[in-house]
């Protein structure tokens, strides 16, 4: 903004200038002339008072005392003074009629003496083409520096200008990189012109709306997540009174599981810093695909695991990583035959690390399997979305395929931590599942 602003600037007056100068150097010009002119004019008069007062050897010597070279052409033919060629417009003027005529070089003076002895005399004074303009070259020299000047204090004026309107505009921009970053505490301090203290007041605004509207959605989700406490212990006690003691513990096992869940909901819903947060996603992945391999193991699935040697921290944290590998694989035990096989890889990438979960079902049956509420496959079609919002929180993508058993294929691109720490805040251990228990509602395939 502020270089088109110079340009403008520049421009209109530039224009201005050129309307100004261009006929006041003609001006300066014209007068320049005129006055050279009126100089010569008066030593021609001066010559012609002492035509016909002196003799001719006198006439001489004061047409030779001139400032500019003088000729005197008497009525008798004789010619006193600079040597000269007798021109038409000497002869013109020897008509008794005084005039100025341009000649190569210059311009000549004729002053007609009439009454002189021999009949009407001529005093011709001849002006150069450098003393007609005499000093316009220098003024024409002012005038350009004058007019740089002034362009130069225009752009600077216009860069005041321009500055004091971007610099707040910049703040504005800088606090709504802040706000889409997270940062609900961003602000920004009005000032510059009114239109623009009008824009800053109504972002802060904004971001104060928006700061309310997160917190009624966190409060609202904590307290949803309380109320299911009641029906869950009411589960709770209903499993107790089984009589089959290894039914009821394998119910009170499910009962702990979604409890676990409910309670992080509740912890992620009254979490009120947006920093990322860190885990160490080999120690995860194991942990998960340990949990879900007991129930891989009763429908006879094949299952293939393949993790890096060494740490690899990403940023997402553990519980979140859960929930995501719990959502995908939940999909396979879902939308797959029993007996069909899968497979889970996690290797480090540049920037983070590739998580991958295929299987060998039947793969996606919709072209755009990201859709919430309508996946193709019957379901709500929050699992892959649970899966491309982790990726994404971490500055990585999701993407689907096909894997080389001809089913699905999700690989998911995680985020490195920056300087390669580990063990950020995880919220709870990755032991406990955060999307319910492996026989109960399954994950949604997206």
């Amino acid at each position: 903004m502020r270089r088109w602003l110079a340009l403008l600037v520049t421009a209109t007056t530039s224009l201005v200038l050129v309307a100004l100068l261009v006929p006041l150097v003609l001006l300066v010009r014209t007068a320049a002339e005129s006055g050279a002119v009126d100089r010569a004019s008066g030593e021609a008069e001066s010559v012609a008072v002492a035509v016909g007062a002196v003799d001719a050897e006198t006439l001489g010597l004061t047409a030779e005392r001139a400032a500019h070279p003088t000729t005197v052409f008497l009525g008798d033919g004789r010619v006193v003074g600079a040597p000269a060629e007798r021109s038409a417009a000497v002869e013109l003027a020897a008509r008794g009629r005084s005039v100025t005529a341009a000649v190569p070089g210059g311009r000549e003076i004729l002053v007609a003496v009439q009454g002189a002895p021999g009949g009407t005399a001529v005093v011709r004074v001849l002006l150069s083409d450098d003393e007609l303009a005499r000093g316009v070259t220098r003024v024409q020299a002012g005038l350009l520096v004058l007019g740089l000047a002034l362009i130069g204090l225009g752009i600077l004026v216009a860069d005041r200008l321009a500055r004091a309107v971007i610099r707040p505009i910049s703040s504005l921009a800088k606090v709504s990189h802040r706000l889409a970053a997270g940062d609900m505490a961003a602000r920004t301090a009005p000032g510059g012109p009114p239109e623009v203290q009008a824009v800053g007041l109504a972002l802060n605004h904004l971001a104060e709306r928006i700061t309310g509207l997160l917190a009624e959605e966190r409060e609202s989700a904590a307290d949803l997540s309380h109320r299911l406490r009641t029906p869950l212990t009411g589960l709770r006690l209903e499993a107790e009174s089984l009589t089959d003691p290894q039914e009821a513990a394998r119910i009170e096992a499910r009962v702990d599981a979604l409890e676990r869940a409910v309670t992080s909901v509740i912890n992620e819903a009254r979490r009120r810093s947006q920093e990322r947060q860190e885990c160490e996603a080999v120690a995860v992945v194991r942990d998960r695909v340990a949990f879900w391999s007991v129930l891989a193991e009763d429908q006879g699935r094949a299952m293939e695991l393949e993790l890096p040697p060494g740490l690899l921290p990403v940023a997402v944290s553990a519980d979140d990583l859960a929930a995501c590998l719990d959502a995908l694989l939940g999909n396979v035990f879902a939308h797959t035959d029993e007996g069909a096989g899968f497979g889970v890889r996690l290797a480090p990438a540049p920037g983070g690390a590739v998580l991958t979960v295929t299987d060998a079902g039947p793969g996606f049956a919709t072209t755009a399997p990201l859709e919430r509420g309508e996946s193709g496959a019957g379901s709500t079609g929050l699992g892959l979305d649970i899966a491309r919002r982790t990726a994404e929180s971490s500055g990585g993508a999701l993407t689907l395929g096909a894997s080389p058993a001809g089913g699905a294929s999700v690989t998911l691109f995680l985020g490195g931590v920056m300087g390669g720490a580990t063990g950020g805040s995880q919220g709870r251990s990755p032991g406990g599942s955060p999307g319910g228990s492996p026989g109960g509602s399954p994950g949604e395939r997206g």
